[in-house]
């Protein structure tokens, strides 16, 4: 049985973030230390198939719930609260409504229970279009990327993932050709009837389009007590634009 990969951090309540897709644990780490700081045990989780976690052919949310499951139980978790942004958020929802009663509180960043059709389409073409035996420096790999991706944001994100597996090979650590296989998973829906009646606080970016008026009355639907706030001046990666403000509401809705 493999555990999910985490880096700990902190002594006090536990608190499990999960990363959004083509990210990794490590993306939270200036948030994980102030929570840190203020009393909490920060586990940094890498998903399967991202970061330094395992890589296998399967991917989609069920299997992402188990892993989660199996990771609360390897450590010995009671009653964690879960932040989860993106794909992490869809994880943590699911979770919250199968295991309600290992979650305390539950923070989704920026991301509806509502299905979303499959994008991505130009940032995995652009991953395939990696050949590290042509593209030999991350200067290369970044003109190469840059071919179909022009956002230098969206281009440094990616380049996260990119180590050096022997000394003249580079390689992604995300598991690529799953991802690649496996996209129509990241956007599927919430299963329907299906509840979490904890406490619970989504938070959206005020330029992103991924929580509409209209995701509010689902929301309310999948989880009774959902307080739903705006991030100023952020999109979708709202915890990095406004981090500010993010770790402000979220604080306040832990403590």
């Amino acid at each position: 049985m493999e555990i999910i990969h985490s880096k700990i951090v902190g002594e006090g309540h536990p608190l499990l973030i999960l990363h959004g897709y083509f990210g990794m644990g490590d993306n939270w780490k200036s948030l994980a230390n102030k929570f840190a700081e203020d009393g909490f045990e920060v586990h940094l989780i890498d998903q399967r198939n991202h970061g330094r976690s395992f890589h296998a052919e399967a991917f989609d949310y069920e299997l992402l719930v188990g892993d989660l499951y199996r990771y609360i139980q390897y450590y010995n978790l009671d009653k964690v609260d879960l932040l989860g942004h993106s794909m992490g958020g869809k994880t943590a929802m699911l979770f919250a409504t199968e295991y309600p009663e290992l979650v305390n509180k539950l923070i989704v960043a920026d991301i509806s229970p509502r299905m979303y059709p499959p994008h991505h389409h130009e940032i995995l073409a652009a991953l395939n279009s990696v050949d590290f035996s042509v593209q030999t420096s991350r200067k290369l790999v970044d003109e190469k990327l840059a071919e179909l991706i022009p956002e230098k944001g969206v281009r440094q994100f990616l380049a996260k993932n990119v180590y050096r597996k022997t000394k003249d090979e580079l390689a992604f650590r995300f598991n690529l050709k799953s991802l690649t296989e496996n996209n129509n998973e990241v956007g599927v829906a919430l299963p329907s009837f299906t509840i979490f009646e904890g406490e619970t606080l989504f938070l959206r970016g005020a330029n992103s389009g991924y929580i509409s008026k209209e995701d509010e009355p689902l929301i309310q639907a999948h989880f009774p007590k959902a307080v739903i706030k705006t991030i100023a001046n952020a999109g979708h990666w709202l915890h990095a634009e406004n981090s500010k403000d993010f770790y402000k509401e979220a604080y306040l809705f832990l403590t």
